[in-house]
């Protein structure tokens, strides 16, 4: 697969040439949601592969930053995103992608959403604490994962 070469900010930003442009890392930022609630999934990253092969497969493949690899997402827990449409925005900085997920959860923590969460306005700025979204896990994570290392990173 061949992204066009970026010429103009006229060809970037008004012409249907598909010029990705990765940061000096070699990845573009990823947005997920659901296709029909528009509810967010989740946050990513894609490298130029990642990025090609979503597009050949119709399914979302990211770059973990935290395991420095390709990242089939459900290729391990089954909890796979069928892309629905891919977007990308107008510096094509950024990637958009709208998704049905087969299992209905998108987080390795076990939550529907990988933001579940929020700041609970409740306490003091000097303490802000979180408030749970989602109460119950769509899956458990030690079921599906077993003895594999959390990706989340210290």
């Amino acid at each position: 697969m061949k992204f066009v070469e970026r010429k103009t900010i006229e060809q970037v930003e008004e012409s249907t040439d598909l010029a990705p442009k990765f940061d000096e890392n070699g990845l573009i930022p990823v947005v997920t949601t659901d296709h029909q609630s528009g509810e967010l999934l989740m946050q990513g990253y894609m490298n130029r592969q990642a990025f090609e092969k979503t597009i050949e497969l119709r399914e979302a493949v990211y770059f973990s930053r935290s395991r420095n690899v390709l990242w089939h997402k459900g290729a391990t827990s089954g909890l796979v995103q069928k892309v629905v449409e891919m977007r990308i925005d107008d510096d094509q900085d950024c990637v958009w992608l709208r998704v049905d997920v087969v299992g209905g959860a998108s987080c390795h923590v076990g939550y529907r959403s990988c933001f579940y969460r929020k700041i609970d306005w409740s306490h003091s700025e000097e303490n802000p604490k979180l408030e749970f979204t989602e109460t119950e896990k769509v899956f458990e994570p030690k079921e599906i994962y077993g003895d594999a290392p959390n990706p989340t990173k210290l």
